[in-house]
Formats: structure tokens, sequence, C-alpha cells
């Protein structure tokens, strides 16, 4: 698919980061667009940015949580019933969120909830939505895993099971479509996202989604589980009283956010380039390349302290999850 323009391409997580700048990138090559977020007024922020860049294109949008077989389906049917059509031509599975790190010490809820929007989302929506890319005169499936797809960490102190778990069944699942679609719908390319560290506000969502509020109005009980992780850190939280760990807290999600060395809108470049080029594999970021390299050259160290701060030497991940 060498151009956008006059394709339908729909979405998932379009409200912030990665989702929103590929919504504004598409609609500025003068793509229609069907955008979804299980968070409705970051849509209508995200419909008013594409505007500004094309009011040419059509742009639907539906509240959705990917995990949910019936509000996908109601989406799908939403986008046919908007866009008046029975085909799509791009099907972006972008939604994500991190938490139940830890299998032992995290909740089951939240282990659960994050694999199945990591997961789940991924594979509902496309089964959602391939009769409409088969029906269409050329598709593409570009489902976003992560580094955390081969490399289920995120530091040598801090569990990474849920999200990294998620993020293997993306591969897998979208490495098998590759010949499966070859097989069964040519016309139909498929790409998997591997990108590394980009600044989105993925961790700031992540915690409202599962606990349904801020990071300011996280209660004790909220708190568990980070005093766990900056415990296994090496930081006294028994210590520290509650406002200091959310402050803690909300300075590395702002950090993990704006020194990414990666922009959202950088990532979306290269992610449509890739589709452009109908490449199969797109990492993105140079941490993604580094860390890939090095888990193939060293794949029994991949876990080890040593490797991490290897990575951390070479200037990548800045220190995130680690601390001596």
């Amino acid at each position: 698919m060498k151009g956008f323009a006059g394709r339908l391409a729909v979405i998932t997580g379009a409200g912030t980061g990665m989702g929103r700048e590929l919504a504004q990138q598409l609609a500025a090559s003068g793509c229609h667009l069907a955008l979804c977020d299980v968070v409705t007024d970051r849509l209508e922020e995200t419909r008013a940015l594409c505007v500004e860049q094309s009011k040419a294109v059509r742009i639907s949008l539906t509240e959705c949580n990917v995990a949910d077989e019936r509000s996908v389906g109601a989406f799908r049917d939403d986008v046919m019933k908007k866009h008046e059509t029975r085909h799509v031509n791009l099907l972006f599975n972008n939604a994500g969120i991190g938490g139940g790190g830890s299998f032992l010490g995290d909740s089951r809820e939240d282990w659960d909830r994050t694999f199945a929007v990591c997961w789940g989302g991924v594979y509902l929506c496309t089964r959602a939505f391939m009769p409409l890319l088969v029906a269409s005169d050329e598709g593409h499936i570009v489902n976003t895993s992560s580094v955390n797809g081969f490399w289920a960490c995120f530091g040598p102190k801090m569990p990474h099971t849920a999200y990294s778990a998620a993020k293997f069944a993306v591969k897998g699942f979208t490495e098998g479509l590759i010949v499966d679609t070859r097989i069964n719908a040519p016309h139909v390319k498929v790409s998997l996202v591997m990108p590394g560290h980009i600044g989105t506000p993925i961790l700031e969502n992540s915690l409202r989604l599962l606990h349904d509020r801020s990071i300011a109005e996280m209660s004790p009980e909220d708190l568990a589980p980070l005093r766990a992780n900056l415990k296994r850190m090496g930081i006294p939280a028994d210590e520290l009283p509650d406002e200091a760990v959310r402050a803690g807290m909300q300075q590395f999600a702002d950090q993990f956010r704006d020194h990414a060395p990666t922009s959202a809108a950088q990532a979306a470049r290269i992610i449509l380039d890739g589709v452009r080029e109908e490449r199969w594999r797109i990492l993105v970021g140079e941490d993604a390349v580094a860390i890939d390299a090095a888990v193939r050259n060293t794949p029994e160290q991949a876990y080890e302290t040593a490797f991490f701060k290897d990575l951390s030497q070479l200037g990548h991940f800045g220190g995130f999850g680690q601390r001596s």
C-alpha cells in the first residue's frame, strides 16, 4: 500500500500516544479514519487535531473496550454504519496498557485486565475486522507488540509478566498470520510493530484504567504494589508517606513520557513508512534495534543483571527498572 489517500483506517487506542499520532499523520495523507478508545473525551481531542490536518477526511469516533467482544463487535458495526462501507483497508491494533507485572505479587484482576487488553484486544479486533479487510481490494493489519514481545523484562528488579506474555502472544499471532494471509488472502498484508521506549502516557493511562482514578487519587491499597516495586529497587518505601509515593510515581510517569528517546510522532512515521514498504517486522527506536540484537546474540544472558547494565551503559532505557 504505497499511499493512504481515500483509504479507510481503523485505529484502536486512538485517544493518546501513538494511536493519536497515527491518526493525525494518516489524516494528513487523506486517509479516512475510524477511531476508538475507552476514554471518549480524548477521542474528541484527537478528532480536532486530525481536522487541522485535513477537513476532507471522514472521521468516526466510537467508545470501545477492546478486551470485550461485544464492545468490539459494536465498534465494527458502528464503523460500517458511519462510513457506509463493508470494507476497511487498514487495521491498527494499537491499544494497550501496562500492569500486573508480578504473577505472584500483583492482583489477578490487574494481571488479567492487562493481558485481556494487550492480547485479547488484538485477537478480538482482528477477528471482527478480518472479513472487512478481505473484502477490500488491498488491506493491511498492523499489530503493536513491543520489545517486551521478545524480551520479557523491564529491568532485573521489576517483574513484567502480564504485559510481556501478551506482547509475546501478539508477536506469535502476527507472524502466524503472515503465512495464513499469503495462502488465504494474499491482498491482505501483515506488519508486526515492536517499539522500544516511546514517549507516551501509557504509565499514567494504565494506572487510571486499572484503578479508575488518577495517581493523585490512589488509595493506600493501590500504592501497595508500587511500594513493593520500590523496595525491590533498593528504595526504603516503607518509610515514605503515601503522598511521597504518589509524587514519585507521577514523576516517573512524566519522565517516561517526556524524556523518551523516540517520540510518539517519530514512532508513527516509522510505522507508516514500514506499512508503505510492506515490511512485516518494524522495530521502532534505536533501543529496540539494540535490544533485539543483544537478545539474539546472547539469549542465555538476557535476564541477568549484567545484560541490563550493558544496555543502560549504551544509553538505552535510561536506567528504568534498575537501582544500584
